[in-house]
């Protein structure tokens, strides 16, 4: 079965990269949260089990993680903690972080705290407020990229032709992909938002630039990091 196409056009996540760390001390207690860029499930999961094994004499590993663009797919876990004082507030800090004003769009990206308890009992709201602040934290520090849902489009022009056209349409702001040499014919790509409106208009300037010769070609969609945020 074909996987049915993301609605979403765009969402945030974070940077690409390493992992992201922060430790707060709270009445003794050490929360250590770890983020990371997870493209699915399975990479979050992966992301608990290599925690559980690097901080293997920690009481607590507790786990939420948000993945796909349409953020389909939400876990947490409270890994022995109260039921709902670890993970759903770690969710629920990952679901409603606005990466804009008013837009809460992050996804693909979990969140891991250890806890090394200290000793002094936190309650059901300390607990709460805790892995809460754990992950907000953590957030509000580490660098976010947005991601864009680029139509590939594709037009084939005279290879005498190729090397101004490419050059006019980076002019025009336009994102061009690898160009594919022929003898008889070049084939330009270019990365459109994945819109009916961006892409005739692409079409159109194209169609101008070339006096009518040349139309774009649909081809498949990417997913690319476009733009950093926070």
């Amino acid at each position: 079965m074909q996987e049915q196409e993301s609605r979403a056009t765009r969402y945030t996540t974070l940077a690409a990269g390493d992992d992201f760390r922060h430790e707060l001390e709270i009445r003794r207690s050490r929360f250590i949260t770890v983020l990371r860029r997870t493209p699915d499930e399975t990479a979050a999961r992966d992301l608990v089990a290599e925690l559980r094994r690097e901080f293997h004499d920690a009481r607590h590993h507790c786990s939420a993680f948000i993945v796909g663009p349409d953020r389909t797919v939400q876990r947490s876990n409270d890994d022995g903690e109260p039921a709902g004082t670890a993970g759903t507030p770690m969710l629920e800090a990952l679901a409603k972080r606005e990466t804009v004003p008013g837009v809460t769009d992050l996804s693909d990206v979990t969140a891991v705290v250890v806890r090394y308890f200290g000793g002094v009992l936190l309650g059901a709201g300390g607990l709460v407020r805790a892995y809460s602040e754990s992950v907000s934290t953590s957030l509000a520090l580490a660098r976010l990229t947005h991601r864009s849902r680029l139509r590939i489009c594709s037009t084939s022009v005279p290879p005498g032709q190729a090397g101004r056209l490419e050059n006019d349409l980076r002019t025009a702001g336009f994102t061009l992909g690898q160009t594919a040499y022929g003898g008889s014919h070049t084939i330009l790509r270019l990365a459109l938002p994945d819109d009916a409106e961006a892409i005739d208009a692409a079409n159109h300037r194209l169609q101008s630039l070339t006096a009518g010769t040349a139309t774009l070609t649909l081809e498949g969609t990417e997913w690319v990091d476009t733009a950093h945020g926070s």
